[in-house]
């Protein structure tokens, strides 16, 4: 649940408290995210092709293109596309919003994210549109990027539909890399929970059963607290996380110039 606390607030807020229309707002910014990646993989064009009013005005992202994709993950990831822009619609029904952020959903963010979370400058970059697994790994590093869940819209499940054909292959290796599925998971997770710097808010597809549901499974396809609740992060938590640098002053990433609206541009320099 994504919620405003006092740490979240900035001097010049302390004296005007964010709203629920801020904090429906900082929301889009991660609904905008899911939705380009999706639909770039799935159809090989974004929202200002698809669904050009809900931009705003906003750039098309970066480095977006068609995924190599299956029929079955073709259709998944198609459903996940149109879902997202039922997302933004949702939320354009209820606040003003603003113009789609610049985005960066190219193979080099990707890549950079991946040898930061390996710890390794992989001689292969990782290319997450080239194969059915590689962008269904890409689609499990945006659930660990984009911790957010609230008005109605739910990654937690949303994300349990893939992440469930992840753990089917959960001890293939990840071509060309010497790296099992579940192992990438776990080290994506461990670098979003570092970025975040709020404790374990992310968590694998496997775990110790001592941390599963109940304590009686290592399976992790939705991963929760002890009692399975979904994890809550702040603001501050989630842009050091979408901008891959750890700090929420310093946009980066996905978001190469910072995520719009209230709450995000007051943490901007």
């Amino acid at each position: 649940m994504l919620r405003a606390s006092s740490s979240d607030l900035s001097a010049s807020q302390t004296q005007t408290l964010i709203s629920d229309q801020d904090l429906l707002e900082f929301v889009l910014n991660i609904e905008y995210l899911s939705a380009e990646y999706f639909l770039y993989g799935a159809y090989g064009r974004g929202l200002d092709a698809t669904a050009p009013e809900l931009t705003k005005g906003g750039p098309p992202p970066i480095g977006g293109r068609k995924a190599n994709l299956d029929p079955l993950l073709q259709d998944i990831f198609t459903q996940f596309a149109l879902m997202n822009v039922g997302h933004l619609r949702a939320i354009y029904g209820a606040v003003k919003g603003f113009p789609e952020p610049l985005l960066n959903i190219s193979t080099g963010v990707f890549g950079q994210l991946v040898d930061a979370a390996l710890g390794q400058n992989l001689s292969s970059p990782f290319d997450v549109y080239a194969n059915p697994l590689n962008f269904l790994l890409g689609a499990d590093i945006m659930s660990y990027f984009t911790p957010v869940a609230c008005v109605g819209i739910t990654p937690q499940l949303q994300n349990a539909n893939y992440k469930s054909s992840i753990f089917i292959c959960r001890d293939a290796p990840i071509p060309p890399y010497n790296v099992k599925v579940s192992d990438f998971t776990d080290r994506i997770s461990d670098f979003a929970n570092r970025l975040g710097k709020e404790g374990i808010k992310s968590e694998g597809i496997v775990v110790p059963q001592s941390e599963g549901a109940e304590g009686k499974t290592t399976g992790n396809v939705i991963a929760g607290d002890k009692d399975s609740l979904a994890f809550e992060r702040t603001q501050r938590g989630i842009l050091r996380i979408i901008y891959g640098t750890g700090n929420e002053h310093f946009p980066g990433s996905f978001f190469p110039n910072g995520a719009n609206g209230r709450i995000a541009r007051s943490f901007l320099p």
